[in-house]
């Protein structure tokens, strides 16, 4: 490696200093986000005003417009803790408290009375910490925050993604669709907060646009790292490949308001019912007939518990009878290699013949040809608008669909009607 190391040591009271002068970059692009719990936060303090010794910090020295700056490496739990329970910075809000063992026994005491406690405060703020500043080649730190990550809260397979690729184009706009999706993602429990500051939110929508991409669903072991490193898709394929996946996302979530009860909130089976969606809607299927939508998810919920007492039975070593055949093939694709490509396609197809033939297809025309507003415009006696009766002109008229077309209304004589571009264009869907 070319990277040069200083070792060295600062005292809590030094790094704190730093940190207010914005030379301490806690989140640079390759950083997870902050994934202690309030216990091992504790812990930390509590091994600092005990005079433990605790691992040291990696940072990486750089300089910003002729200011240094100190990009953190490794460290970012510990030093966001120190900032947290004296409430630095921005960290005013997230002060805690821990126990300790004090003149009259155990309390627990926070920064504002610790420091109050001349012999407490000394200690804590002339506390050392262990740093190695790294300087030098920067495409090597994504490595090293890596490997240096392989202990404690190991990375998960998100973050080591996250780190490689921060600077993807491709990674962002997950990130940012996860920001935008993350209560619909927590109220239907597809994904925890844990599991959202562990990127696993971002994993998940970065496989679906690439799926979407792909025109199909993924190998997600094979495909995800080369995908999300991919340099091909430019600016308005990204672009083309979000607002198809936030037009599918919105469509599933009227078409199913509540998956909770169901399978489908398991990532694995959300992927397969979203690309079923994003297929079916690409294919003009109307998936917007509430009636429709309740038989389809009554036949969700069917498969969903038909899937689970198989489950169970098995587990119990029971011998199944009668099983459905739909019940069995689906159970096959939930277990062992569940995110293959073959996999996936299969679970995908099943869901797609359990549900494509409650829907109707949009008519592939959706203008009304020339000759047929001749013969509407003709076949009227009164050339008024249905809903403003305005007096229509030849030059200035429409021909609405009387059952919109999104709604599956077919371009037809039998669903036309004449009206004002004004009435037309505020029906919408109706």
């Amino acid at each position: 490696m070319s990277l040069q190391a200083n070792f060295g040591e600062r005292t809590i009271n030094e790094l704190q200093l730093i940190f207010r002068h914005r030379q301490i970059n806690l989140e640079p692009g390759f950083q997870r986000n902050s994934v202690w719990s309030e216990l091992d936060r504790r812990r930390l303090i509590h091994s600092v005003l005990s005079n433990f010794p605790v691992p040291c910090i990696f940072l990486y020295r750089r300089n910003d417009r002729g200011r240094i700056v100190y990009d953190v490496i490794d460290g970012k739990q510990r030093l966001e803790t120190i900032l947290m329970f004296t409430g630095t910075g921005r960290f005013r809000a997230d002060r805690f408290e821990v126990k300790l063992d004090l003149d009259k026994g155990p309390e627990w005491v926070g920064w504002p009375e610790l420091r109050k406690r001349h012999a407490e405060r000394h200690q804590f703020e002339s506390y050392k910490i262990q740093t190695v500043e790294v300087s030098g080649d920067f495409s090597e730190i994504v490595q090293l925050f890596v490997r240096l990550n392989a202990t404690g809260k190991r990375l998960t397979s998100s973050e080591k993604r996250h780190a490689k690729f921060y600077k993807s184009p491709f990674l962002r706009d997950a990130e940012r669709l996860v920001g935008k999706f993350q209560r619909y993602l927590l109220q239907q429990k597809i994904l925890t907060q844990a599991q959202i500051d562990r990127m696993k939110g971002t994993e998940l929508f970065a496989e679906l646009l690439m799926s979407i991409h792909h025109g199909g669903p993924i190998n997600k072991k094979t495909s995800l790292d080369r995908a999300i490193g991919n340099e091909g898709i430019n600016g308005n394929t990204l672009a083309r490949l979000t607002r198809e996946f936030v037009a599918t996302l919105n469509l599933l979530k009227r078409m199913f308001p509540d998956i909770r009860p169901t399978r489908f909130h398991n990532t694995v089976e959300f992927y397969s019912l979203f690309m079923l969606i994003w297929q079916m809607n690409k294919e003009k299927f109307v998936l917007q007939d509430k009636a429709r939508n309740r038989v389809a998810f009554s036949l969700l919920k069917k498969l969903s518990k038909g899937v689970d007492d198989l489950r169970l039975q098995l587990r119990k070593a029971a011998i199944p009878k009668n099983v459905q055949p739909i019940y069995r093939d689906y159970l096959l694709t939930v277990q062992g290699d569940t995110d293959s490509a073959a996999t996936r396609e299969r679970r995908v197809g099943i869901l797609n013949g359990l549900l494509r033939s409650l829907y109707e297809r949009k008519d592939e025309k959706r203008i009304f040809s020339a000759e047929q507003r001749r013969i509407i415009w003709n076949g009227e006696e009164q050339h008024n608008c249905p809903k403003c009766r305005k007096r229509l002109a030849w030059g200035d008229f429409t021909v609405d669909h009387i059952v919109a077309y999104v709604n599956g209304g077919k371009t037809s004589l039998r669903n036309a009607q004449l009206m004002c571009k004004s009435c037309n264009s505020k029906k919408g869907r109706r």
